[in-house]
């Protein structure tokens, strides 16, 4: 048995490609079961955000896992080897664990200690559950790293240090434009980054906030949240007019603005400029809208590289769980050699209890006069005897659990891999 992880970020590939790799709660269901059905794979949980995707797997075979997966990706997304896949980064077993457990702690992350991700991984997770495609390892894996990130976001500097991409946009606004006080911005998106750009803006002090998405309800709900205006996107355009700055972050498979429409616009605007954040993946604007006068385009990527400011505070919180990170990942993996263990384990003690009761069953036929007070004191004296004779073993066999060849050698001893047929009689 062994933990894989594949799959592509923000590290590795630019937007323009992870934007082809990404995954809906929906789609990633339908993904993860069919993953279920590869050759050698258990077990998975697909993970996807505007800034990775990754798809963590229990396989029999780490080589065999991974070339299933990446395959598996090529025809689901009908991406190219050579070209697209060659973005894709694995890892397995100790590494891949530690891989998960810096994720959900946001040292992976754009901005160090962002509290999001570890949202996201919980949704994963359950979203995973609902599909039915964890089992034992990864139920307790992901358990795991969700309790350890808890840990840190409260207790250590990564918690104190805690900021979100959304907070970065609103900095990054505020420079472009000089201050976002007397700015009207447009929120194009009522979900989770549109609802945590809402915190940022009204923290920031913002002149006027507008709510926007294809669910008008949904949009009012936020808008009365944070005091602030609801629109449907029938107003697109009129509203797009009179903002200073609009922020997207919605699950459109295509632009939400185009070329087109803001070439439109800003031949209306008389040369006042606008401040676009996209910070969808994949994007929700049209890259080419660089190209118009008086607009400022960012995404994703622009906003890595503004983080990279935070990349002494990423690296100084990063030392401070590093060790925490080494004993958990020990931890879990004690307790994976346990899981391997378990059946050697179970059939010693089958195998105990089988010699007790046979040896019992021949002293009453050579003692048929034993009361029922003294069957009892012979049957625990013999239990005392067995498990103060395995009491060892058994604490040695838990730590074999990673070594095949020596959990073999332990069932051969105790003659475990073959029939007892032997009479135990005295």
């Amino acid at each position: 048995m062994h933990i894989i992880k594949v799959g592509m970020s923000y590290h590795e590939a630019p937007i323009d490609i992870r934007e082809k790799v990404t995954f809906t709660s929906e789609t990633a269901r339908k993904a993860m079961g069919a993953l279920i059905g590869q050759a050698t794979i258990s077990e998975n949980v697909i993970f996807s955000t505007c800034n990775r995707t990754e798809i963590y797997a229990v396989v029999l075979d780490v080589e065999v896992g991974t070339r299933k997966i990446i395959q598996f990706l090529e025809e689901w997304f009908h991406v190219t080897r050579g070209t697209d896949m060659s973005y894709f980064a694995s890892a397995s077993d100790e590494n891949a664990v530690e891989h998960l457990f810096r994720l959900t702690s946001g040292l992976e992350s754009m901005v160090i200690g962002e509290t999001q991700i570890l949202g996201q991984v919980r949704s994963a997770f359950a979203n995973a559950q609902a599909a039915k495609t964890t089992g034992k390892i990864l139920n307790e894996l992901f358990k795991r790293t969700i309790t350890f990130a808890k840990h840190v976001h409260q207790h250590t500097d990564v918690g104190r240090h805690a900021v979100s991409v959304s907070y970065v946009a609103v900095e990054l606004a505020k420079r472009t434009l000089g201050g976002i006080k007397d700015k009207h911005v447009l929120i194009i998106g009522a979900g989770e980054m549109g609802e945590l750009s809402m915190k940022n803006l009204q923290g920031a002090g913002a002149g006027e906030l507008t709510v926007m998405n294809r669910t008008l309800e949904r949009a009012k709900a936020l808008a009365n949240a944070f005091q602030a205006h609801a629109v449907s996107y029938s107003h697109l355009t009129e509203t797009i007019s009179i903002a200073d700055i609009v922020i997207t972050s919605t699950a459109s498979s295509q632009p939400v603005l185009t070329h087109e429409l803001l070439h439109g616009i800003m031949e209306k605007r008389d040369g006042k400029p606008l401040c676009l954040i996209d910070m969808a993946v994949p994007r929700d604007i049209d890259p080419k809208v660089k190209e118009l006068d008086h607009v400022s385009l960012y995404d994703m990527d622009d906003l890595q590289l503004i983080t990279g400011e935070n990349m002494a505070t990423r690296k100084k919180a990063a030392s401070e769980v590093a060790n925490d990170i080494t004993e958990e990942r020990s931890s879990f993996y004690t307790w994976v050699a346990m899981q391997d263990a378990v059946p050697t384990i179970k059939a010693l003690k089958e195998k105990s209890a089988r010699i007790q009761a046979s040896i019992l069953t021949s002293i009453q036929q050579k003692i048929p006069d034993l009361t029922e007070r003294e069957t009892k004191v012979i049957t625990k004296h013999m239990h005392s005897v067995a498990h103060q004779l395995l009491d060892e073993p058994i604490k040695k066999v838990k730590t074999m659990g990673h070594s095949k060849e020596e959990l073999d050698l332990f069932a051969d001893i105790f003659g475990l891999n073959k029939e007892d047929n032997n009479n135990h009689t005295v």
